[in-house]
């Protein structure tokens, strides 16, 4: 029956986790939150690098969450942990998580389009 149900609507295992993550963001201190909340928005709003792999995904959140939570417990200032530069720190976290993502598969598939249509264009 689970089996079924997985089929209409995913990976409940991976659902918990996600939710598991939520409630352990949610839980941090106010600043440490709000930080979190910023990278996640910036993270699924831009999509960089992001894995279409649901453990590679639940993985990288909860790996957020205990940096997070490790520096919320040593009172580590936000920027001591992201720099000066947030987006290159964001960027470079998600290279740790990286299968490819959408976005390298589709520009290899347009590179692969278009050497076929090269290709064709000189058969003719």
């Amino acid at each position: 029956m689970s089996t079924f149900i997985e089929k209409i609507v995913g990976d409940l295992a991976a659902k918990r986790r996600w939710r598991e993550y939520k409630a352990r963001a949610a839980a941090l201190p106010a600043p440490y939150r709000a930080a979190v909340k910023a990278i996640e928005r910036y993270t699924m709003y831009t999509g960089i690098g992001i894995s279409n792999d649901t453990d590679i995904l639940v993985q990288m959140w909860n790996d957020l969450a205990d940096l997070f939570e490790q520096a919320a417990a040593d009172d580590t200032p936000i920027r001591t942990i992201v720099g000066d530069d947030p987006v290159a720190f964001v960027e470079a976290f998600l290279a740790n998580y990286s299968d490819g993502g959408w976005l390298e598969k589709e520009r290899d598939r347009f590179i692969k389009a278009i050497d076929a249509a090269a290709h064709d264009g000189l058969d003719q």
